[in-house]
């Protein structure tokens, strides 16, 4: 495996594992802060580390014609998705939740395939299939009971918010680069957020040390360098493949729950996730012979 494909493998696993760690994250989170608060606070930390990097690699300011839409990328890719996501889970349960959120993936591939003619093949689509399968799997595992309400609509909401984010960012990662795109939207989303402030304060002084803790956390890896890690892969092979591999989120983020929070993941459970992992390696693992492969390895110059 040369080096391009080996940073690519990385930065994809990087953000898939740090993502799923985010779940329980925010579980934790929830304790002491409300949906809105623990949004804000998450992604002023995050662009606070985000001012830092910009300094330190003197991240010119965007073109004034293109902030609208950094803005808008801002305001749907986390300020919509995170605060609609905390939301929903107060409603409805981890499992079901977890398998609305597995939705963006297959958002993603038809806004890329609609707008941009990317075509993901049918190894493609029976992959995300089985991921999705594994998933409802999964989440039938956990035991509890699916209820329809506003929490269900307020996570596709969520999910086709982050859709959106992932496929029309290609053309601006390209002209700024991944980590100045990065923190450009991440500054957006929480200037939407900023209605939040009021108390945040008086949260922060009541909250246990470990809460607050879990919240630097996410702050700085789930909010950051994934999405980092994410945009790097993206500008690489395209939407519908590197957001694949996010079908394998839920599933580790069943095992680091376990190690985390004590939560014992059912038979049932596992076997969705393995059924998952199966989806992922048919749709991203493809013949050496496939033209699809052998073009990807034409633009990585390997």
């Amino acid at each position: 495996m040369k080096q391009s494909q080996l940073g690519l493998v990385l930065a994809q696993c990087f953000s898939i594992l740090i993502w799923a760690s985010a779940f329980p994250g925010i579980r934790m989170g929830l304790v002491a802060y409300s949906p809105d608060q623990l949004s804000l606070l998450r992604f002023l930390i995050g662009s606070a580390l985000l001012l830092l990097l910009a300094l330190l690699f003197r991240i010119p300011l965007p073109d004034r014609r293109d902030i609208p839409a950094l803005l808008l990328f801002g305001g749907l890719g986390f300020t919509v998705y995170h605060v609609a996501l905390n939301y929903g889970e107060q409603t409805i349960s981890a499992g079901v939740a977890s398998l609305f959120v597995s939705t963006t993936p297959l958002f993603a591939s038809m806004l890329a395939l609609l707008f941009y003619r990317e075509r993901f093949g049918w190894r493609g689509w029976v992959g995300s299939f089985l991921g999705f399968l594994g998933v409802m799997i999964s989440s039938i595992g956990t035991g509890e009971p699916f209820q329809l309400n506003s929490g269900i609509f307020l996570i596709l909401l969520a999910s086709f918010s982050e859709s959106i984010y992932f496929t029309f960012q290609k053309a601006y990662i390209e002209k700024y680069g991944f980590l100045a795109f990065t923190a450009y939207t991440i500054w957006g989303g929480t200037f939407f957020m900023l209605y939040a402030l009021p108390g945040l304060g008086t949260a922060i002084a009541q909250a246990p040390a470990e809460v607050t803790l879990s919240v630097l956390y996410l702050g700085i890896f789930p909010t950051v360098l994934a999405y980092l890690a994410l945009a790097y892969v993206i500008s690489r092979i395209g939407t519908s493949e590197a957001t694949s591999s996010l079908y394998l989120t839920p599933a580790l983020a069943f095992a680091i729950a376990w190690v985390w929070l004590g939560e014992v993941p059912t038979w049932l459970s596992l076997a969705g996730g393995i059924v998952t992992l199966g989806g992922v390696l048919f749709a991203t693992l493809r013949p050496e012979h496939t033209p699809a492969l052998t073009e990807k390895r034409r633009k990585l110059g390997t």
